[in-house]
């Protein structure tokens, strides 16, 4: 990074980023010391563009192999370029598996993750009786027949505000487990079975183990109702294996102040 001297004067900004990447090469969002995270390369990026040392937050800590569109972060700096111009340049910095969608300012009191926003993941299934290649790193290959009905009526007991801890790993670390979960539908589109939900905010793993329970209802091994019972047990309860990583992606974060994708 070549350091940049900025006037005394020059006003300190917030800008917000909305990014999308490829999450198959690196270890997840947040900075790890056992591999490449996207925080970091974007960090980097970031630093070699301003010419200050930062700090990048993000809304959403995405895990290694899990993908995006419209994941969000912010960081402070007194570069004066326009709001829109830091996505280009820095799209410029950046490799071609992270890019950065939009670019722009917002008050320095605004926190990615503590505002009122609704997050909408989609976790893609390839249901069909051989592999496709081109698939492998984006969908989770399930060559079991799937009664989708019975998903579906499974997938309607998760709506609404509910005690997620049973759809929590338990290396989850906060104290409020209750989230509100807005819609979730299974979409079928040929051989790829696409489970779109969105909601006030999600639990460490809660979107996989959501996946990896409706499956089980899918198989056949347990009946629709049996997510409601799990949702309603006062004990700790595992409902289902959790999906693999790669058929997860972020699609969007939206905020109250109309921020995001």
């Amino acid at each position: 990074m070549k350091e940049r001297i900025y006037p005394p004067q020059t006003p300190l900004r917030r800008i917000l980023l909305v990014i999308a990447y490829d999450g198959t090469s690196y270890c997840g969002w947040q900075v790890q010391p056992n591999g490449i995270s996207i925080q970091s390369v974007l960090q980097a990026a970031i630093e070699d563009l301003v010419g200050e040392k930062i700090m990048l937050t993000g809304a959403s800590r995405t895990d290694s192999g899990v993908h995006a569109l419209g994941q969000v972060a912010v960081f402070d700096t007194h570069m004066t370029i326009p709001q829109e111009r830091f996505a280009m340049a820095l799209n410029q910095r950046l490799p071609e598996d992270i890019v950065i969608q939009d670019s722009v300012e917002v008050p320095l009191d605004f926190h990615p993750r503590y505002q009122k926003t609704s997050k909408t993941y989609e976790y893609r299934i390839l249901n069909r009786r051989k592999a496709l290649p081109c698939q492998r790193l984006y969908s989770y290959f399930v060559p079991q027949r799937l009664d989708l009905e019975k998903m579906r009526q499974a997938a309607d007991y998760i709506c609404g505000t509910h005690d997620f801890k049973n759809f929590a790993s338990t290396k989850t670390s906060v104290k409020d487990t209750v989230r509100t979960v807005y819609s979730l539908e299974l979409i079928r589109e040929g051989d790829m079975i696409t489970l779109r939900i969105t909601g006030d905010g999600f639990l460490y793993n809660m979107v996989r183990i959501i996946a990896g329970a409706l499956l089980k209802v899918g198989f056949g091994q347990k009946p629709p109702q049996y997510i409601r019972e799990v949702l309603e047990s006062k004990e700790r309860i595992i409902p289902g294996p959790t999906a693999p990583a790669h058929g997860l992606t972020l699609m969007e974060i939206r905020y109250e102040e109309g921020y995001g994708r």
